[in-house]
């Protein structure tokens, strides 16, 4: 059986020790195989990636590494991007909800290492086997709305491979690879919300998934961009197949 369940945490401020924090909301209430779902904005301010930011736009260009798409609307432009994690996601993650004015926070540096150092400190109280996501909201593409997935992960398999292996008539699995870590951070976010002040939420029932802490995070998640098919938005890529005309064209007489 799944259970779900979110607790409470303090405010996080910049130095705050939130392997402590997160493990004194959850004193007694742990078993072996449970996997925490941490919400990325408390490691986020933990780390001190809380930075002073009079221009949101100006945070977002510094963190792209690659414009995927634009879009004008009525409120400004929106851009979906990759940012220095390897996240293509809108705004590359620069969040100006729920911190001070004047300041936005940016994604953990390297989420996966977050997620490792809160995975090693839980084990190492609890004595348990635990593991951990770190997760952030993301849009999908021909979706609306949006969900969290997972962008840091430790101690668990963050995919789970079928491919091989047949189905309930006994026909063989050829491309089913699925992303549990993802699946995990959304059926988290059903319970923490994004206005309830529960940052952190434990799912029980999957500790079949849980494994050593050298297992691969997250990043992994990423599909490399050889295998992207939707690597630019419409506009992106006709520009980019017109400069190439351009340039392969023979140069006049």
């Amino acid at each position: 059986m799944l259970t779900v369940f979110a607790v409470p945490l303090p405010e996080i401020v910049p130095g705050d020790d939130l392997a402590a924090l997160v493990g004194d909301a959850l004193e007694g209430r742990l078993e072996d195989g449970d996997i925490l779902a941490v919400t990325s904005k408390i490691v986020s301010k933990a780390e001190g990636r809380v930075i002073a930011a009079a221009d949101r736009e100006d945070a977002i260009t510094a963190e792209t590494v690659r414009v995927v798409a634009t879009r004008e609307h009525p409120g400004g432009v929106t851009r979906i991007v990759e940012n220095r994690q390897g996240l293509v996601m809108a705004a590359a993650g620069v969040d100006a909800s729920n911190t001070p004015d004047g300041t936005v926070l940016l994604l953990p540096e390297r989420p996966d290492d977050s997620a490792l150092a809160l995975a090693t400190a839980l084990r190492d109280r609890f004595r348990l086997s635990l593991g951990v996501v770190i997760t952030d909201t993301l849009g999908r593409p021909w979706r609306q709305g949006q969900t969290d997935a997972a962008i840091g992960a430790a101690g668990i398999h963050v995919l789970d491979d079928l491919r091989g292996s047949v189905d309930a008539g006994g026909r063989r699995l050829d491309v089913t690879v699925a992303a549990v870590a993802d699946e995990i951070a959304s059926a988290a976010d059903l319970v923490k919300g994004k206005t309830s002040g529960m940052p952190v939420a434990v799912v029980r029932g999957l500790a079949h998934l849980v494994g050593p802490l050298d297992l691969p995070g997250a990043r992994t998640i990423t599909r490399p961009s050889e295998e992207d098919m939707f690597r630019l938005g419409t506009a992106e890529a006709w520009a980019a197949g017109y400069a190439e005309g351009v340039a392969a064209a023979p140069e006049a007489p």
